[in-house]
């Protein structure tokens, strides 16, 4: 089989020069456009340079349609609007769509869930193999613990993180919802300030940290009477995030169209 043409969408951005370097490092792959705004400095100029890899052919520019044309799917952590409009064009296409995005309103998850009648897509808030493990061993641990014990979620993020929860957390939380056999929008509590009074049994609690350089902290706190579980991700090299956008976007193409998660990407759904 040829090598896979990827399109980077937010390839001037921190986790699209990792990808773009991945890329130029791994076989069975070739970079075949890269995306960024058209406000972007980056407009323009090489990719591979841009990222520290050294010329690949490849300019960043504004343009997806041109991008698509001659392409096999797209890797993308670039912004809710944009991946909602990459997920149109790729169902179009009918390429492969892996998005790291987060921040997504429901309306727009609507939109990609729409997309993905019509192209493999696979949309996870984090792409690394441990953290979608430990989504697997928080639902296990809800489900078997039950509402007697309370679940609070905490995560820290480098200060230039602009949504919160992170897509992380909420994965997690959505993970816990599952093994509880709740709804998270019901459930869920995302911030306390205040006198709030007493802790709302059954709730799931999220706490969102800021600063530095950290890339991404996660801890899912089980608060039981006279004991606590804390199940604990930290991710060291946003390198991780990558190498699993990259596996996911291989194991996407040619799949039938649906939309996908990393747990089916691994094996681990069902």
């Amino acid at each position: 089989m040829s090598d896979m043409r990827l399109i980077v969408a937010g390839a001037a951005g921190r986790m699209g020069r990792v990808l773009v370097n991945l890329i130029a490092a791994t076989e069975g792959v070739t970079l075949a456009g890269a995306l960024e705004g058209s406000a972007s400095e980056a407009q323009g100029k090489d990719a591979g340079v841009l990222a520290g890899c050294g010329p690949l052919g490849v300019s960043v520019c504004s343009d997806p349609l041109a991008c698509v044309i001659a392409a096999d799917g797209i890797i993308d952590f670039s912004t809710p609007r944009a991946s909602v409009e990459l997920a149109a064009l790729a169902a179009q296409a009918r390429i492969a769509h892996v998005i790291g995005t987060t921040g997504f309103s429901n309306e727009d998850l609507q939109a990609i869930e729409a997309a993905g009648r019509h192209a493999a897509i696979v949309r996870s808030g984090n792409m690394s193999l441990g953290v979608n493990l430990l989504a697997g061993l928080v639902e296990k641990v809800a489900r078997t613990l039950g509402p007697d014990f309370d679940i609070e979620i905490a995560e820290m993020h480098h200060r230039m993180k602009v949504d919160a929860p992170s897509g992380t957390a909420l994965l997690l939380g959505a993970a816990a919802a599952r093994g509880r056999g709740v709804d998270l929008e019901e459930t869920s509590v995302r911030g306390r300030d205040g006198h709030t009074g007493a802790r709302q049994p059954g709730s799931i609690g999220f706490a969102a940290l800021r600063g530095g350089t950290v890339v991404g902290d996660h801890m899912v706190i089980f608060a039981g009477q006279g004991e606590r579980l804390e199940l604990v991700h930290r991710a060291e090299d946003r390198g991780i995030f990558a190498r699993g956008a990259l596996h996911a976007a291989l194991w996407a193409r040619g799949r039938k169209p649906g939309l996908y998660s990393m747990a089916d990407v691994l094996g681990l759904a069902g």
